[in-house]
């Protein structure tokens, strides 16, 4: 039965018994606190505590740790304290709280600067190692997936497939245009700004044609694409692994990787090399207009000298490299997407992470298909 908490404190020239009485539970947290901060004085002013805890009818952590206090106190000013009275079934408890917090933390050492450095490399190298065992892993599995639609064509789902299409596709020509018009634009006003002082503003068109069909076209649209397309694929499929409905795709018998990676991976592939086209040409146009207006070069001659300049290699080359673009998007983003776990920062931080790989992919995926196509003579 819960009574309430007393503290007698007797003192006797240097010696000040205590002894507490009742029940000493968070229950009575506040008389309990008051009372040990009213005998706080003659703990500093007497030489030796003696705690009887003999009338303690109840005791939990809080009253026992309230008791240490009393007694760590006269101890830290140099006093010398006895507790004495202690139930049996309470001597574990006082033991396990007289514990608590004795030793004081070893200061932490230094690292080496160089062993530091060193296990930095270690570790990005470990981190770089289980990306690229992620990427393999969903490439593996796409793979699978394809050959099953390819033997199940009834299999492939057709609307989701569409409907993807229309989102990343369709939903992003307008931003696309916009984006790679301006692009083309002031590579062609700068273009024009510098040339003229060597009296080659016709190369103007040369410069603007070759860089918008083989790099810039397809390389600007990727990685809005991946900003775009591949951050929503990571927050999807995130946000479904968060409320388990990955998990229960597969309680019911379905392929995760069949339901949803395969349609959206799919519909960046087609929809990256139309993109692609449609950015180029918005690109050209937007240098056509800055050559018109800026530089004086009619539409004819842009025009005609445009067809001298390029051919359809260069064409070629830039919508080759689109689908393994829209590739690389689309397993970095479903696999980013596939690691999230139960919380919002992590959803976050995999969303981050999907961008910045997908854009740093899509660069050096660049870089290796220019060299490729140099070597080959393209």
């Amino acid at each position: 039965m819960t009574t309430a908490p007393l503290l007698t404190a007797t003192a006797t020239g240097d010696v000040l018994e205590l002894r507490p009485a009742g029940s000493w539970i968070a229950a009575n947290a506040a008389s309990l606190e008051q009372a040990s901060e009213a005998i706080a004085p003659q703990l500093d002013r007497s030489d030796i505590i003696r705690l009887d805890m003999a009338g303690v009818r109840e005791l939990d952590t809080l009253g026992a740790w309230l008791l240490e206090k009393m007694s760590r106190r006269a101890t830290s000013a140099g006093h010398h304290t006895d507790i004495v009275g202690v139930a049996d079934h309470y001597a574990g408890l006082i033991e396990e709280v007289r514990q608590v917090n004795r030793h004081t933390p070893k200061p932490a050492r230094m690292p080496n600067p160089i062993l530091a450095r060193i296990g930095d490399i270690g570790r990005s190298t470990i981190l770089a190692r289980e990306d690229v065992t992620a990427f393999l892993q969903m490439l593996g599995a796409l793979c699978i997936a394809i050959l099953g639609v390819v033997r199940r064509p009834r299999s492939l789902r057709l609307t989701s497939l569409t409907y993807q299409l229309y989102r990343v596709g369709w939903q992003a020509i307008p931003i696309v245009v916009l984006i790679t018009f301006l692009i083309g634009a002031i590579i062609a006003q700068q273009g024009i700004f510098h040339f003229r002082k060597f009296g080659a503003d016709s190369y103007v068109v040369d410069m603007v044609g070759i860089l918008v069909l083989r790099e810039l076209g397809v390389l600007i649209v990727a990685i809005m694409v991946a900003g775009r397309s591949g951050s929503a694929y990571t927050a999807e499929l995130g946000s479904m692994k968060m409320r388990e409905e990955i998990d229960a795709l597969s309680t019911m018998g379905l392929d995760p990787i069949e339901v949803l990676m395969l349609p959206r991976i799919v519909a960046l592939v087609l929809a990256l090399p139309i993109l692609s086209f449609i950015g180029s040409m918005a690109a050209l146009y937007g240098g056509g207009l800055v050559a018109w207006f800026y530089g004086g070069m009619g539409p004819a001659i842009f025009i005609a000298r445009l067809h001298d300049a390029v051919s359809v290699t260069h064409f070629e080359v830039g919508i080759i490299k689109a689908p393994f673009m829209a590739l690389v998007i689309g397993i970095v983003a479903c696999s980013e997407g596939l690691r999230v776990k139960g919380s919002a920062e992590s959803l976050g931080k995999q969303t981050t992470t999907s961008v910045v790989k997908s854009i740093f992919l899509v660069i050096v995926l660049d870089g290796l298909f220019a060299v490729f196509f140099a070597s080959i003579g393209m």
